[in-house]
């Protein structure tokens, strides 16, 4: 298995290049979008293959292909546990929605959160559909993909918010700054097994003449990311 991803269009491609945090396998692009970014690819020129816009068209995933395409090797990250202890974090159960989890990565590199965790069964953080919808925010967010109790084990005194429905109010309840947030599967919601080991069950609360069923998982994050950080 190779553990390369793609990433395309001009602005994430000068942000990776630029980034320099990730291992790039290839980088597939028009002659003149080579031309323009010169000053940037220099030290790129054993990895870089300029392409036709024929070829470019085939190989690419959007319907109106850009300029660049880039295969990265997916990165791997060590768990940082005081930084885990003392920080904001989110575990995703079961996500499926590739929109949902790249807004979410978004959201978690907004407000400044170190990881996103992920449990084995969520959509894959670097399917192309995650990637377009996160904005480069993957660069930045540091998503590791484990068992909800095997990460348990390892910080067994950090608070866990579950967000259900059922739950406390989160603008009302009496919650510590650090704690790891677990949003669930857009339509099973937070496993009962996992809802069992949380430590404080949490909600949004419904406006007045509110008539919505639920929120859409990336709205709740972000409005639970802003009350856990208010």
């Amino acid at each position: 298995m190779y553990n390369n991803f793609v990433v395309e269009g001009e602005k994430m491609a000068t942000e990776i290049i630029q980034h320099q945090g990730l291992n790039i396998e290839g980088i597939y692009a028009l002659d003149a979008w080579i031309s323009e970014n010169h000053a940037i690819l220099t030290t790129f020129n054993e990895v870089l293959h300029p392409i036709s816009r024929k070829d470019l068209e085939r190989i690419s995933s959007l319907k109106t292909p850009n300029q660049v395409l880039i295969v990265c090797k997916a990165p791997t990250y060590e768990l940082d546990l005081p930084t885990i202890n003392n920080s904001l974090t989110l575990f995703l159960d079961d996500l499926q929605n590739p929109g949902n989890m790249g807004s979410i990565l978004r959201i978690a590199d907004w407000y400044g959160l170190p990881y996103v965790f992920c449990s084995e069964k969520c959509v894959d953080v670097y399917n192309p559909k995650v990637i377009q919808a996160s904005m480069g925010a993957f660069l930045r967010v540091k998503i590791v993909s484990t068992g909800f109790f095997d990460l348990q084990k390892k910080c067994a005194d950090l608070p866990y918010f579950a967000a259900v429905l059922e739950g406390e109010d989160v603008f009302k309840a009496n919650l510590p700054a650090n704690g790891m947030l677990i949003i669930g599967n857009e339509g099973a919601g937070v496993s009962k097994k996992i809802m069992n080991h949380a430590t404080h069950l949490i909600k949004i609360p419904k406006g007045k003449n509110g008539g919505a069923e639920s929120l859409n998982a990336a709205v709740a994050t972000g409005i639970l990311c802003s009350a856990l950080y208010s």
